[in-house]
């Protein structure tokens, strides 16, 4: 297949959620323009299938689902189509690991075997802080295993076995004095939260994040298991073909992004992170607030969230992140000042400009700039 084409857009633009009538809704004439970005993005980039929610008020007012979730069998993405996360379960990991220290399980500022002893030490002290900032100095991808790392084939039975990944590797550079992204020290938050609260990763954030918040399709994405509405994920060739992704497991990085979800469920993450269900007003300022470095320099990050540090947008402060794997592609981008959310997932890997749709996308809804 060379490409997407239009027809099948049109196939399946009829799967949507509203909120109650009671409720914050969205006109039917921002409906009609956010439609209309949507599928201009979509034919641009040849996207297959599309799911969006979006947030206001502390609450989904509205989701969609455009194009096909599986384009071999015709089967169209709707709001429960589930895809996964890759990268946005950052911000998920991360708020469980701020709901222990807001019990006084976790000090982000002790050493990290405290709670994960069985991580080597290393030449400097890495704390819980330097891994939800991306300063610990711990590896991203890369190196001679980088092929392997990306399009791990392995089961891991728990966080911890996924650390022997890495554990064994060097430090990039003193802890808090670079910046460097790093899924690797998000998979060692995950045992971190287990040593902290005593129970295994997935229970804890079962119990503690997706439960209160009610993401009730939200998992761990575990190739075998039978998961309902699984949207199959595809790939664009530098010829421009459409293919289908390659097969990987997500358990070597499930802390990091291994999880599986919907576009419902992650604004409904973001509502209940905003409206202060799952964290305090003064954590959440904790976790918006950019990380500074050694030497006073401020980077990109706080605490699990992308952040833009020296600037507002129409006086409004922006939140997010992305994630892109195998597959999919994704963007959960917040405006906490408006309560505001808008959660965009696709099945294909690889598409670039998440950032900017769902600013544009929050322009529509909230008339800024107008």
């Amino acid at each position: 297949m060379k490409y997407l084409p239009l027809r099948l857009l049109a196939f399946c633009l009829t799967f949507s959620l509203t909120a109650p009538a009671s409720a914050q809704t969205l006109p039917d004439a921002k409906i009609q323009a956010i439609e209309e970005m949507l599928t201009q993005k979509m034919a641009k980039d040849q996207i297959p299938g599309l799911s969006i929610a979006i947030v206001m008020e502390g609450q989904v007012v509205w989701s969609k689902g455009y194009g096909l979730a599986d384009l071999e069998n015709q089967v169209p993405a709707t709001p429960s189509t589930t895809y996964r996360t890759a990268s946005i379960g950052k911000p998920i990991t991360a708020t469980a690991v701020m709901h222990l220290v807001e019990q006084g399980a976790i000090d982000l500022d002790a050493p990290i075997q405290q709670y994960c002893p069985r991580f080597p030490e290393k030449r400097w002290s890495i704390t819980t802080r330097h891994l939800l900032s991306h300063t610990s100095g711990i590896r991203h991808y890369g190196g001679p295993r980088n092929e392997q790392e990306l399009f791990n084939t392995k089961h891991y039975d728990s966080v911890g076995e996924a650390l022997e990944i890495f554990e064994n590797d060097p430090l990039l550079f003193e802890p808090g004095t670079a910046h460097q992204y790093s899924t690797f020290g998000y998979n060692l938050l995950g045992c971190v939260i287990e040593g902290a609260s005593g129970t295994d990763f997935m229970s804890y954030l079962r119990q503690h994040i997706f439960e209160p918040a009610a993401m009730t399709a939200t998992r761990d994405d575990d190739p075998a298991a039978i998961i309902s509405n699984r949207a199959a994920g595809y790939l664009m060739t530098g010829e421009g073909t459409l293919e289908n992704a390659r097969q990987v497991d997500m358990s070597s990085k499930l802390p990091a992004g291994g999880f599986i979800t919907t576009a419902p469920d992650l604004g409904r993450f973001a509502a209940a992170v905003m409206n202060h269900t799952l964290l305090s007003r003064a954590t959440l300022e904790q976790m918006l607030t950019p990380y500074r470095l050694a030497n006073g320099e401020v980077v990109d990050n706080g605490l699990g969230w992308g952040l833009f540090p020296d600037e507002t947008w129409y006086g409004e402060q922006e939140a997010f992140h992305g994630g892109i794997t195998p597959q999919v592609s994704g963007m959960l981008y917040l405006l906490p000042g408006r309560q505001f959310a808008v959660a965009i997932m696709m099945n294909l890997e690889g598409v670039s400009g998440r950032t900017g749709l769902a600013a544009d996308i929050a322009k529509i809804a909230l008339d800024l700039g107008s």
